[in-house]
């Protein structure tokens, strides 16, 4: 029988991505939502919605029965159950199977034997693959973990059974590190996925993350459609992806595909499924790779295989789910040009990546299509204007993917459409993936897993700017400020009996002054003449400059002094001033910032899980001193400096506001 309505057990952009396809295949949807979700774009979307619990994934989105009963409440024969969550819980499945209700997804067999990142662990040594060093077995506790560890040499890493996505993991480099992160370790296991187990395995340095999207159906056919790089990680969560890989080689593409298929067929897989391996990035002979894990649905980065083989991977789950056969082998299964994803996260790269949480007072993505060049962009995204960034959920807000012929050129489209992006209210990462796709290190493909660790080793400050980019910047923001003026001369009585506004303008942008003259379309910065062309009307928050024959796309925003200017990667705060007030500026006093370093103070808003210290306590720097929860992950505050505690002002189990005090030191 052939599926008629299909239930997305998932939220924001994967249930929006599901959706999209089902309707052009014209099958019904049904969506189901938490209270924080209520008019979520996936809610509004669908044909159907219903209500399944309060905004914790565990007393929602979690809950099978739950699932099964909207699948009962609205006829729903069939369930797509998107990535994270319920995707792959084998008892899931078994649920759905008992109650004749179609799951779009592998069998229970094969989500219980590669599901499990242990069990599967065991199953492909057995098998003859290649695996990473470790103890694959059940972990007692901490000093069984600091034992396992001394056995198999720093540094580790400690991984919930059960996790994916970057959640429940740990990299340990000494005893310390073991004794401090094993039980965080099971607390994020534990909490986002319902299973506290942990495994230890031997962390191989420099290495890249290559992984192998397999697809298969009911009949014995599996493919595998190519590889995907995901070597640029951010505390072992994806933050790049791309298709195919600058690393693999043809004859290393055919080792791995060939050994993931084989791998799959011993479990009888059918359904999309990834088989994730790591790689030593000084391997010139394509044999020194190593099995991971086989994540048993839909990944995250799965637009990228589809922009490179025209393969939609949501109609073919769905296709197979329904009893169909492929309809295609493996010499079917062509590269065409290259594709990039970049994930945008509800995060300040600017504070530490921290989460960020809050109202998107602004959203506006980049224009989807495809330019005179070739060169596409695609959005996928489960948010809208005026929606909510949740600490319930991950801080996803968009994936921005890109397809091009060229590696560079699909590089540089993600430049383009990242600087289109405008997004007020929660941080956000574009400045850092912009910067990303800016660094010749990224773009020569010689990157691994240890990339943003080492090339941003005391954190992020944005891309660093040509001189010509700060130069136009300059021409831009003195613009701004005139057409600024112009508005203000308007308003009867604000600029007293001056006709028009200033020609002349100090613009001070960084440790740069530049002197901008605006006379018609006449334009020169430090008395060099600039052919720049743009449209700007106070309240605009993107402009579009044309300097001959670069087109230049810059976010504003106003400030105290002047303006602040994003693009290629970075915020630039101007200070601009008429030409003829300028001289006054350097009498200004410098107000100084208070200091705060005596305090610890919540960077986000979330749940105080452990508070390490109390009042009168002797602390030393690097100290731990408090755990904060949010977004699924926990986060260490430590101490900046040596002291005693003063006095503490949170409770252990307390909701924060970010910038709330937790504990003052003296």
């Amino acid at each position: 029988m052939a599926i008629t309505k299909i239930l997305i057990a998932n939220r924001g952009e994967i249930a929006c991505r599901v959706m999209r396809t089902a309707k052009k295949m014209g099958i019904k949807t049904v969506a189901v939502y938490s209270d924080a979700d209520a008019r979520a774009p996936h809610v509004l979307m669908a044909d159907e919605a219903v209500h399944i619990g309060p905004p914790p994934a565990a007393q929602s989105y979690l809950l099978a029965d739950k699932i099964i009963e909207a699948c009962k409440a609205t006829g729903a024969d069939a369930v797509h159950p998107g990535y994270g969550f319920l995707s792959e819980r084998e008892s899931f499945r078994k649920a759905l199977d008992a109650e004749g209700i179609i799951f779009v997804g592998p069998p229970a067999n094969a989500i219980a034997a590669m599901g499990d990142k242990i069990e599967s662990k065991k199953l492909a040594k057995e098998a003859g693959v290649n695996v990473v060093p470790g103890y694959v077995g059940v972990i007692d506790d901490t000093d069984h973990a600091v034992r396992i560890s001394n056995e198999i040499g720093y540094p580790v890493m400690m991984k919930a059974s059960a996790g994916g996505g970057g959640k429940g993991m740990r990299l340990a480099y000494s005893e310390q590190d073991v004794r401090e992160g094993f039980e965080a370790t099971k607390r994020e296991g534990l909490n986002s996925f319902g299973d506290d187990r942990v495994f230890i395995e031997k962390f191989i340095e420099s290495p890249r993350h290559i992984e192998i999207q397999i697809l298969g159906d009911q009949h014995g056919n599996i493919v595998y459609l190519n590889e995907r790089e995901c070597s640029i990680q951010r505390r072992h969560q994806k933050v790049v992806e791309e298709a195919p890989s600058p690393f693999v080689s043809p004859d290393m593409r055919r080792k791995m595909g060939e050994q993931c298929v084989a791998l799959a067929r011993a479990v009888g897989y059918f359904s999309a499924g990834t088989v994730e391996l790591i790689v030593s990035g000084e391997d010139k002979t394509g044999e020194s790779f190593y099995f991971l894990e086989m994540n048993t649905r839909l990944q995250v980065e799965h637009p990228v295989t589809e922009e490179i083989t025209g393969v939609d991977l949501v109609e073919q789950m769905i296709r197979v789910a329904n009893g169909e056969a492929l309809g295609f082998g493996q010499d079917d299964v062509k590269i065409n040009g290259w594709a990039i994803e970049n994930r945008v996260y509800a995060e300040d790269p600017y504070r530490g990546f921290l989460p960020s949480t809050g109202r998107l007072v602004r959203y506006s993505p980049p224009q989807e299509g495809t330019d005179g060049a070739g060169a596409k962009v695609r959005v996928d995204d489960g948010v809208a204007e005026g929606g909510e960034v949740s600490m319930f959920y991950d801080p996803m807000i968009a994936k921005l993917i890109t397809w091009a012929p060229t590696r560079l050129e699909a590089i540089d489209k993600q430049i383009e459409a990242l600087d289109q992006f405008e997004i007020d209210g929660p941080g956000h990462n574009i400045d850092f993936v912009s910067a990303l796709m800016q660094h010749e290190r990224f773009r020569s493909g010689n990157i691994t897993t240890g990339f943003i660790a080492e090339e941003y080793p005391e954190g992020f400050q944005g891309a660093p700017a040509s001189a010509q980019l700060l130069q136009r910047l300059s021409a831009v923001g003195a613009f701004a400020a005139m057409a600024q003026a112009d508005r203000a001369r308007r308003i009867d009585g604000q600029l007293g009996k001056r006709l028009s506004p200033p020609t002349g303008w100090q613009v001070k942008i960084g440790d740069a002054v530049h002197d901008v003259v605006i006379d018609g379309d006449d334009v020169t910065v430090d008395g060099e003449p600039i052919d720049m062309a743009l449209e700007y009307t106070p309240g605009d928050r993107l402009i579009e400059a044309e300097f001959g024959d670069d087109l230049l796309s810059v976010r504003i925003a106003p400030s105290r002094s002047g303006f602040v200017l994003t693009c290629h990667g970075a915020s630039h705060r101007l200070r601009i001033l008429p030409a003829h007030a300028a001289p006054y500026a350097a009498h200004m006093i410098d107000k100084v910032p208070p200091d705060l370093s005596k305090y610890l103070i919540c960077p986000m808003p979330g749940l105080l899980v452990a508070l390490h210290v109390k009042q009168g306590d002797k602390v030393e720097v690097g100290q731990p001193l408090a755990v904060i929860e949010a977004m699924k992950m926990e986060n260490i505050l430590r101490a900046g400096k040596a002291g005693t505690v003063k006095s503490v002002s949170a409770a252990q189990g307390e909701s924060l506001p970010v910038d709330a005090v937790i504990l003052e030191l003296e």
